[in-house]
């Protein structure tokens, strides 16, 4: 399995290759040659699996680099009920993701039960664990440079925290995540971690990531590394449990299911495409914005307009406040027949401030082709449909979550199952549940105060080459 850019102009690579770089030299993503297809035999053999059983079956048919037996090994201590305990009442943490059904044909697929309670954790802990293994058979460092709007960035922290070789330099929105968001990354001590808080939003961390990655000179020099979603091996580990919702909630491979993705950076919903891609009977993929409707916009109107920092609004859904979605570049490479020259002439002008459109050379009238449709959500509507949850089904969500049943609910079929893919545990975002509620929600023993302790992280300005420095002095 050889894995190309999306703009078309490195060389194919192999997975161990890319794993730890990102972007691409010539700042595409990657993705596959060809996508691996699983049709009916293939699907009912991986029915009933475990989800390390599962993970091994999809992943292996990636990854052929690393020996089968320690791929196996890797994902067996990843996907460990232990590592994976933060379940609601009633689950069973050994499942990884249970499902929660709220009523006929619509349900919730549980991803926050990691150590950081965000979506997140499901891919980052098997990315430390592969970074690890990779490192440690080279011979070799690496230095990750990471943004986050607020989950990616402790579910990294905590997968990384203590590998060997391996420093993480994480870049956040200053005093624009939750209290508990912030508290999750700035608490750990760990002599390889190191916070850096931008003046600044999402979009201008993602920016200086993106600045400091395109400088092959630097990158190089100092081993620069990658754990945001444009990061290959994110988007493959989250395909895992679209395949594990779809057997969850069906009893045969003729059924289809529909699927609603809170979206920011196109990252999670990505995977979903793949996943179709691949074969799993999916029918709609529904993308879920908060006011930060760019993603809403193009899917409605064959426009991709991404807009500046003063006009990306702080939400109570924070980890979505993106205007700028790097993973949106993978579907548009697949949309447009992996047209290589054309994903390139179209980031070009993303890359210089400006949109594109779609219809008029007729790539957008294919997008019904992919299953896709859309929908967003603001502030009323969020605390709107965290108290009609908890009221209809005694069940508490958190804002994304939210964001992601209140579109859901627009696209349901009576007869197609609706999955909706949990963000965070609601325990995240105290504040807005309180509001909504007028109590806090349940949060695990272990992270009782963790707002309290004390907090390590420096603050900057935009730039991508005060972020070079700070680098380079703390290598």
């Amino acid at each position: 399995m050889k894995y190309i850019s999306t703009r078309g102009q490195s060389p194919a690579l192999s997975f161990s290759q890319i794993l730890l770089g990102g972007l691409a030299p010539d700042g595409g993503l990657y993705l596959p040659e060809t996508y691996p297809q699983f049709n009916d035999a293939d699907l009912t053999a991986l029915r009933g699996l475990s989800y390390a059983d599962l993970a091994f079956a999809i992943l292996s048919r990636f990854v052929d680099d690393i020996p089968a037996a320690d791929l196996k090994a890797i994902i067996d201590k990843t996907y460990r009920a232990d590592v994976y305990a933060f379940t609601r009442a009633g689950q069973n943490a050994a499942d990884i993701t249970p499902t929660l059904k709220l009523k006929d044909n619509l349900y919730l697929l549980s991803l926050s039960n990691g150590p950081t309670l965000a979506f997140k954790d499901m891919a980052m802990q098997l990315l430390g664990n592969l970074f690890e293994y990779v490192l440690t058979k080279e011979g070799k460092t690496t230095n990750i440079l990471g943004a986050t709007s607020g989950d990616t960035g402790s579910a990294a922290e905590y997968a990384m925290r203590g590998k060997k070789g391996i420093r993480v330099f994480m870049l956040s929105p200053h005093k624009k995540m939750s209290r508990f968001q912030t508290a999750q990354m700035f608490s750990l001590q760990d002599d390889n971690i190191f916070n850096i808080a931008v003046n600044g939003v999402f979009d201008d961390c993602q920016d200086m990531v993106k600045a400091v990655s395109n400088d092959a000179t630097f990158k190089a020099q100092y081993k620069i590394g990658a754990v945001n979603s444009i990061n290959w091996g994110r988007i493959v580990a989250q395909v895992v449990y679209y395949f594990k919702g779809y057997f969850a909630v069906t009893q045969n491979n003729s059924q289809k299911v529909s699927f609603s993705v809170p979206s920011g950076n196109f990252g999670n919903v990505c995977a979903g495409h793949i996943a179709r891609m691949m074969g799993l009977p999916i029918d709609k993929l529904v993308v879920a914005t908060n006011e930060n409707d760019v993603l809403d916009e193009f899917f409605k109107t064959g426009v991709y307009s991404p807009r500046g920092s003063a006009n990306t609004y702080h939400t109570s859904s924070p980890s979505m406040d993106i205007s700028k979605a790097s993973n949106f570049e993978r579907f548009v490479f697949d949309l447009v027949g992996r047209n290589s020259d054309k994903t390139r002439a179209l980031w070009a002008k993303v890359d210089s401030g400006n949109s594109f459109d779609l219809k008029a050379d007729g790539y957008f009238a294919k997008i019904a082709d992919y299953g896709f449709v859309s929908g967003s959500s603001n502030h009323a509507h969020r605390m709107q449909t965290i108290r009609d949850t908890k009221a209809n089904y005694d069940v508490v969500i958190d804002t994304h979550t939210a964001d992601g049943l209140k579109v859901a609910y627009e696209q349901l079929d009576p007869n197609i199952p609706m999955v909706v893919l949990e963000t965070a545990l609601p325990a995240k975002f105290e504040d807005s549940i309180v509001e909504a509620l007028g109590q806090a929600p349940e949060r695990p023993t272990a992270l009782n105060g963790i707002e309290s302790l004390p907090q390590k992280f420096t603050v900057m300005d935009v730039s991508a080459a005060d972020i070079k420095t700070f680098i380079a002095n703390n290598t």
